[in-house]
C-alpha cells in the first residue's frame, strides 16, 4: 500500500490541531491505557505545577520529556496511568497574594488581614489557569487525564502526606530543632538548600576589621575581620586556629594581636613594632570587652576566646569573629560550648528592639553605621569595601540571611548510606549525573527542613503537651477519635485542614492535651 504524498506546503498549526481534534474525537489516550489496564504498571511520579501563573518554556521543556517518557513504556507494553494535578500549597501562591493585597510579612497578613481571610484569597487564587494549563498541555500533544485529577489543598490529598510523615516518625526520623538555614526576610521562612541556589548576585558589601580589647591586658586589642559588619552587635566570641602562628605588635600607641601569616596585609602602609611571638594557647580562654552592651549577662560566658578547626589564614586577621545565631561553624562552635546563640535579628531582617542604637533597621543597610559607631568608640581599625556573589531570594529578590530558626526535619543523614547505595542501581542518562552532579548532592546531603513559617500549606500533624511529650496523627479518623469526634470545620461546616481551623483542634486524652 502506497504511502500518501506528503505535501510540500503543509500548515503545520493546523496540522497540530487537527491531529488533536482527532485524539480527542476517538478517545486515543483512554484507549492506550484501557488496553493496558491488565499489564505490569508503571508508576509515573510527576512533580505538579502552580496555576495560579501561566506555564512558560520551562514547563513546556519538562513537560515534552515527562510525555515521552510515558509514551515509551507504553509502548514496551506497560500500563503508565498519569494524572494532571494542581500544586496549590507554599511560598508562590501566598506571594502573590502579597503582591495583590499590597501587603507584607507575617505582622500585615496577622493584623490586617487575618489568617482566615488570606488562606482563603490563597484558595481562589490556585486554579485561576487552568484552562490555559491544560489548551497549552494539549497543544503540546502531552497525555495526562485532566478530568480526574486532584489538587493538594484537597483533604484526602493532605491526609495522605499525613500518612507518609507517620510512617517516617514512627521509624524515629523526624525531630524538631535549632539549626542555621538561609531565611527569606521578605517572606520570613527558611528556603530549600536548592531555592538558595537559584538566585545568587554579585554584590558590594562593606567589610571591617574590628579591635576586641582584652580583659586581662588593657590597651592590648585582639583584631577581627568580617564581611558582616551587621552580626557585630550579636558577637559572643572570638575564634582561633590551635595550628595558626600569632604575632603581638605596637602601632599608634597600641599593641595587636594577628596571625602572623596575614601582619603584612592587615598593617599595610603602616608603621609597626613587632613584641614578639603568641600562640594560640596563650589566647584560647582569654575574655574580651563586648563591643556593644546589649547582651552582657553575667554568670554567663560570652566574650572569650575558644579554638575552631574552620579558622584559617586564607584572608582577614586568622582570628574569627563569632555570632551564634547567624552561620552553622558560628553556631556549632557556640553550641560545643553550652552556649545559646545570640539572636539580635528578627526574622523580617530588621535589628530587635534590644539593640537600641539601630533597632527597627533593616540590617543589609547598616553595615557603614555600624562601623561609623565602632569607629566612634575607638573600635574601628579598618574597612573595605568587597565584592562577591551573595544568595537572594528567588521570589522577592531581596539577600538572604543565613539564620538559626527552629524547624522540623527529615533525619536524612541517618538513611544517607541508603541513598548513595540505591543510586548506583539508577540506569542514569547521561550516566555521569550518577556519581557527579546528584551523586554529589546525595554524599553532602542534610536533614531535610520540612517546616515553612507560613499559613498557606499542607499542616504538620504533630501536637505537643504543656510537658513537650508529642504525637504524630496519620489519618482524619485517628483525629477524629483523639478528639472525641471534633474535626477541623471552616465558616460553612466542611471539613478543612488548613490554618486556622486546625489550629483549634485539642484533644481530650491528657497525655495529647494541646
Amino acid at each position: 500500500m502506497p504511502f500518501k504524498q506528503v505535501k510540500s506546503n503543509q500548515n503545520l498549526p493546523e496540522l497540530e490541531l487537527e491531529k488533536i481534534a482527532y485524539w480527542q474525537e476517538k478517545e486515543i489516550f483512554k484507549k492506550s491505557l484501557d488496553i493496558r489496564k491488565k499489564d505490569k504498571k508503571v508508576v509515573f511520579f510527576d512533580g505538579p505545577p502552580f496555576a495560579n501563573g501561566l506555564p512558560h518554556y520551562g514547563h513546556i521543556m519538562i513537560s515534552a520529556l515527562k510525555d515521552a517518557m510515558a509514551r515509551y513504556w507504553t509502548m514496551k507494553g506497560y500500563y503508565v496511568p498519569r494524572t494532571a494535578g494542581w500544586d496549590c500549597h507554599g511560598l508562590p501562591v501566598e506571594n502573590e497574594i502579597e503582591k495583590q493585597f499590597q501587603i507584607r510579612g507575617h505582622a500585615d497578613i496577622v493584623e490586617k488581614m487575618g489568617i482566615s481571610k488570606f488562606n482563603s484569597e490563597c484558595r481562589a487564587s490556585v486554579f485561576k489557569y487552568t484552562k490555559e494549563w491544560e489548551q497549552v498541555m494539549n497543544r503540546l500533544a502531552r497525555w495526562v487525564d485532566f478530568e480526574d485529577g486532584y489538587a493538594t489543598l484537597e483533604n484526602d490529598y493532605m491526609e495522605s502526606i499525613w500518612a507518609v510523615l507517620k510512617q517516617i516518625w514512627d521509624k524515629g526520623l523526624v525531630y524538631q530543632g535549632y539549626k542555621p538555614m538561609h531565611i527569606s526576610t521578605a517572606l520570613e521562612t527558611p528556603l530549600s538548600n536548592f531555592e538558595v541556589s537559584l538566585n545568587y548576585k554579585d554584590v558590594t558589601d562593606y567589610t571591617v576589621t574590628v579591635k576586641f580589647e582584652l580583659v586581662d591586658e588593657p590597651g592590648t586589642f585582639v583584631l577581627a575581620w568580617t564581611t558582616t559588619p551587621w552580626t557585630l552587635p550579636g558577637n559572643q566570641a572570638l575564634a582561633v586556629g590551635k595550628d595558626i602562628d600569632y604575632v603581638k605588635v605596637e602601632y599608634d600607641g597600641s599593641k595587636y594581636i594577628v596571625a602572623r601569616e596575614l601582619l603584612a596585609s592587615v598593617f599595610k602602609d603602616k608603621e609597626y613594632k613587632e613584641l614578639g611571638a603568641v600562640t594560640s594557647q596563650q589566647l584560647i580562654g582569654k575574655k574580651y570587652k563586648p563591643l556593644f552592651d546589649y547582651y552582657v549577662v553575667e554568670d554567663v560566658n560570652y566574650f572569650q576566646i575558644f579554638a575552631a578547626d574552620f579558622v584559617t589564614t586564607e584572608s582577614g586577621t586568622g582570628i574569627v569573629h563569632i555570632a551564634g545565631g547567624f552561620g552553622e561553624d558560628d553556631y556549632n562552635l557556640i553550641k560545643e560550648h553550652g552556649l545559646k546563640p545570640i539572636i539580635h535579628v528578627e526574622m523580617n531582617g530588621n535589628f530587635k528592639s534590644e539593640v537600641t542604637d539601630f533597632a527597627g533597621k533593616y540590617v543589609k543597610g547598616q553595615d557603614q553605621n555600624v562601623a561609623k559607631f565602632l569607629e566612634e568608640k575607638g573600635l574601628f581599625f579598618s574597612g573595605e569595601n568587597c565584592r562577591h556573589s551573595y544568595p537572594h531570594c528567588w521570589r522577592t529578590d531581596t539577600p538572604l540571611l543565613n539564620y538559626v530558626t527552629n524547624s522540623w526535619f527529615i533525619r536524612v543523614t541517618d538513611v544517607k548510606e541508603q541513598l548513595l547505595k540505591n543510586n548506583q542501581k539508577i540506569n542514569w542518562q547521561p550516566e555521569h549525573i550518577r556519581d557527579g552532579r546528584f551523586g554529589k548532592w546525595l554524599e553532602g546531603a542534610r536533614d531535610w527542613s520540612i517546616s515553612r513559617n507560613r499559613y498557606w500549606g499542607c499542616p504538620i500533624p504533630i501536637w505537643t503537651n504543656e510537658n513537650g511529650d508529642m504525637i504524630c496523627i496519620g489519618s482524619i479518623d485517628e483525629l477524629k477519635k483523639l478528639t472525641g469526634g471534633k474535626l477541623p470545620l471552616d465558616e460553612k461546616g466542611d471539613l478543612d485542614l488548613h490554618k486556622p481551623y486546625i489550629d483549634q483542634i485539642t484533644f481530650m486524652h491528657p497525655d495529647h492535651a494541646d
